[in-house]
């Protein structure tokens, strides 16, 4: 077998293993990404979103109790979030840290918190309310006023988020928030509702037998 017949083969069959795991290396999970659902779950959605984001917000409250219930809870998706900050690019800094400060288990339930707070932190087109806000939403999950000050002010906290930014803009840039991969492939919203992603993992479900 030629060098060249040897290198093609092996091009193919790295192809073929790549389309049969379904999941790029580039979307494999990272060490800060927080994670619902089973880990053998057949299906891996990404979500990249921000505490800031009107856009998210309105996902998180309108469409993501009908997904986390039709395929997370129910073994057939993996659900990985990943913090993107958006403008006011402190605030949505803050919120993440204050999420991550509240613990593992209390974290996704923060961000929801944070983002239906967005009227209030933005209130009259600025956001000197939002510290206040923060602060309470924190006091609401247990952290107490001097572990919020510290919370929201750890650098290395902060560099955590700015790394896992830049390692997307490298790997999957994104235009806006939110923004979704499913199996690593970009899934173009058009209907806003759960019928977007009926539509994507209907299909991937059938062929592993998991409709």
């Amino acid at each position: 077998m030629t060098t060249g017949r040897r290198t093609l083969l092996l091009m193919l069959a790295s192809a073929m293993l790549l389309a049969a795991c379904g999941r790029p290396k580039f979307m494999a999970e990272r060490p800060d990404d927080m994670v619902i659902g089973r880990a053998d779950a057949p299906v891996t959605l990404v979500e990249y979103a921000s505490v800031t984001c009107a856009h998210c917000a309105e996902f998180q409250a309108a469409v993501f109790p009908a997904l986390k219930a039709k395929y997370i809870d129910t073994g057939k998706v993996r659900y990985v979030f990943r913090e993107y900050l958006t403008p006011p690019n402190n605030v949505a800094a803050a919120g993440f840290l204050l999420a991550r400060c509240a613990g593992t288990d209390r974290y996704f339930d923060v961000v929801e918190a944070v983002m239906q707070a967005q009227p209030e932190m933005f209130a009259g087109g600025t956001s000197k309310n939002a510290l206040p806000v923060l602060r309470r939403i924190g006091q609401n999950f247990g952290v107490t006023d001097k572990q919020f000050d510290r919370c929201i002010t750890d650098a290395d906290g902060m560099k955590r988020i700015q790394a896992g930014m830049a390692q997307t803009d490298l790997q999957t840039p994104i235009e806006g928030t939110p923004a979704f991969f499913v199996n690593g492939q970009f899934l173009q919203r058009t209907t806003g509702d759960i019928q977007d992603f009926d539509r994507a993992l209907s299909p991937l479900l059938s062929q592993t037998g998991k409709p």
